[in-house]
């Protein structure tokens, strides 16, 4: 099972679904783990009621529907499916307003779902989710890249309030993908992803949105920072090294 997760955490999104697969076959008996802990990328299903778009993932799924964030309802519409309360699906209302405003502002376009269900120990959980696709062809509005992929995917245990304040355990995936075809620079590939944890005690009082918003806000600066120095810087100082520029090529050209 370790192996297992050491190679998942080195493919690339774009072949995980793949790989997952073929684990999936050599270890029958690890599914369940595998299927929890690995992260796919995200995928797009549209809401017909309203006309807007919803993510999938697991934490909307019952069996073969996906509920949407919008009406509330399940694509395709199943019987005796599972809601969150009356109460949370308020809140789940309110976020998914709040989110799409930070979504539009941060990442200039994208789609977001957020998602909240009760667990056993008197707090619930929620799952906020984006998506950007930066190719040419796709919805970002400085599409530049061939191909290119920005999945984020945020989920937060939310305690039962004691003494006032409420602990906050997030858990914080983003998988990135890109492409380019250029004649200035050529075919390139990166992609990779990364996973980090965050743990925090807050006061109720400025409320769960609030304190939520500010865990994933500071949780992707540092995943927007780790990113660049661990993929681009990395791959910069490689090439650099391969491939100096011309003037620095120069300057290492013994004098005749």
């Amino acid at each position: 099972m370790e192996a297992a997760m050491g190679l998942m955490r080195r493919m690339p999104p774009r072949h995980s679904e793949t790989a997952l697969s073929a684990l999936l076959s050599l270890l029958p008996q690890h599914s369940s783990d595998l299927l929890s802990q690995v992260d796919l990328p995200l995928q797009v299903l549209c809401d017909v009621d309203i006309g807007k778009e919803f993510i999938l993932c697991e934490y909307n799924r019952d069996a073969d529907s996906y509920r949407s964030p919008w009406s509330n309802k399940y694509h395709p519409l199943l019987e005796d499916a599972l809601y969150p309360s009356s109460e949370l699906r308020k809140l789940e209302i309110e976020a998914n307003d709040i989110f799409s405003i930070y979504r539009d502002q941060y990442y200039e376009g994208g789609i977001s779902s957020v998602y909240m269900w009760e667990d056993d120990n008197e707090g619930f959980v929620a799952c906020f989710l984006i998506k950007k696709d930066g190719s040419k062809n796709a919805q970002g509005r400085r599409g530049c890249l061939e191909e290119g992929a920005w999945d984020a995917i945020h989920v937060i245990e939310v305690g039962p309030e004691q003494e006032g304040t409420t602990r906050y355990c997030l858990t914080s995936t983003v998988m990135l993908s890109l492409t380019t075809d250029d004649e200035s620079s050529g075919t390139f590939s990166l992609s990779g992803s990364l996973r980090r944890q965050m743990n925090m005690n807050l006061p109720v009082a400025d409320g769960h949105l609030c304190n939520m918003g500010k865990m994933i806000e500071e949780m992707e600066g540092k995943l927007r920072n780790s990113l660049d120095q661990v993929y681009f810087g990395k791959t910069r100082e490689m090439v650099c090294t391969l491939r100096p520029p011309a003037e620095v090529a120069q300057m290492r050209l013994p004098d005749s």
